[in-house]
């Protein structure tokens, strides 16, 4: 399920902080409240930094989603 099917069903609150803190580590409790939004699980291979580093990052893709949408254009 791509980005744009579960982010309408994360809090707003939640969706804010991935806008404010983009490209930033991802904490637990907003891993765990994308899996329950329908998006990737904490061991999905679709977060970034996985192997390389430890911690959950947003792929490259999924950050320039965010920055369009928070500028209100069309992801």
């Amino acid at each position: 399920m791509g980005i744009e099917q579960w982010w309408t069903e994360l809090q707003p609150s939640t969706r804010q902080w991935l806008i404010n803190n983009n490209g930033d580590e991802v904490p637990a409790a907003v891993v765990a409240e994308i899996a329950e939004a329908g998006g990737p699980a904490s061991d999905d291979s679709w977060w970034s930094g996985q192997d390389e580093s430890p911690g959950h990052y947003l792929p490259d893709d999924a950050i320039d989603w965010v920055e369009a949408t928070a500028n209100g254009e069309e992801p």
